[in-house]
């Protein structure tokens, strides 16, 4: 019988993003096979969570994509964003917290050209008097990961309704990236 690589890609960033600690029995147990079929699959958590990373990429550029972040203001754009990647939170947070994926010179080709995409979204909207300048976009992207995976977290601990999370995190960067005198920004709907 084949293995739904994806079904079990899926299962174990449910189970790693509620318990990243998740040893590859449980990881397993999650995707209903056994550890040697696992094993089979990802020869170690290392690979798995490589795995998991390429799945995250993929998830991020679709809902930038989705979020068709070079139309309209960029505040609009930074809303629609954060709504697109919020079903994809929990493994982007997982992912943000662990350390193997940062170690060393290289980086996921991926990343850098999500990290580009997001941080010229926010050059746009410096560009157009949207944002203040003082902040870079370099930053403003860093913030909105660490609000993004803070977000994810509290939904998950319960500590935040889930239907708050794109209001909270684009209320309060956009709180802080607005010019004071910049043009009006789009309501929360």
């Amino acid at each position: 019988m084949a293995v739904d690589r994806d079904h079990v890609l899926r299962s174990a960033a449910a189970l790693l993003t509620r318990k990243s600690t998740a040893t590859m029995d449980e990881v397993a147990r999650a995707a209903g096979i056994s550890r040697a079929t696992l094993h089979r699959q990802f020869a170690g958590r290392d690979a798995l969570v490589r795995a998991l990373e390429a799945l995250g990429i993929a998830e991020c550029e679709a809902a930038l994509d989705a979020a068709r972040t070079e139309e309209g203001p960029a505040g609009d754009a930074v809303r629609r964003l954060v709504a697109a990647i919020e079903p994809h939170a929990p493994l982007l947070a997982f992912l943000y917290s662990e350390n193997q994926l940062f170690e060393g010179e290289e980086q996921n080709a991926g990343w850098t050209g999500i990290d580009e995409r997001v941080a010229g979204l926010f050059r746009r909207g410096q560009s157009n008097g949207e944002f203040r300048i003082d902040l870079t976009p370099a930053w403003l992207t860093e913030a909105l990961y660490g609000l993004l995976a803070s977000g994810a977290w509290a939904v998950a601990e319960g500590r935040v309704a889930p239907k708050d999370f794109t209001y909270m995190i684009t209320e309060l960067l956009l709180g802080g990236a607005r010019r004071p005198d910049g043009p009006a920004q789009g309501k929360h709907a």
